[in-house]
């Protein structure tokens, strides 16, 4: 019965937690690459992206901006400001796009 009791218990935590939106976001940039991201927690501060149709997920965490909100894993940094956002590589500041725009 202990067994079935923790069991009860761990459910119920489980379902008090913010579900996370297994919707992904489709956005264009202006160089015509395609960005797939979604938040990836309740908190809303971390996001799963992926570039074009690959199935590389980049986990990237919330960073402090000076506007907007970044996210970014070291390698691979998402920068929004309203509706639309550029995506970079961070380490070298290569552009993948920028005015990306939900579609």
């Amino acid at each position: 019965m202990a067994g079935l009791s923790a069991l009860a218990v761990l459910l119920a935590a489980c379902s008090s937690q913010p579900a996370v939106p297994d919707h992904w976001n489709r956005w264009v940039c202006d160089s015509q690459a395609e960005v797939q991201w979604r938040f990836a927690n309740g908190g809303y501060d971390q996001v799963d992206l992926r570039l074009g149709g690959d199935d590389i997920v980049y986990r990237l965490t919330q960073e402090p901006a000076a506007s907007g909100a970044l996210y970014s894993d070291g390698r691979l940094s998402f920068h929004t400001k309203g509706e639309e956002g550029l995506v970079y590589w961070t380490a070298t500041d290569d552009l993948i796009g920028r005015g990306c725009k939900a579609q």
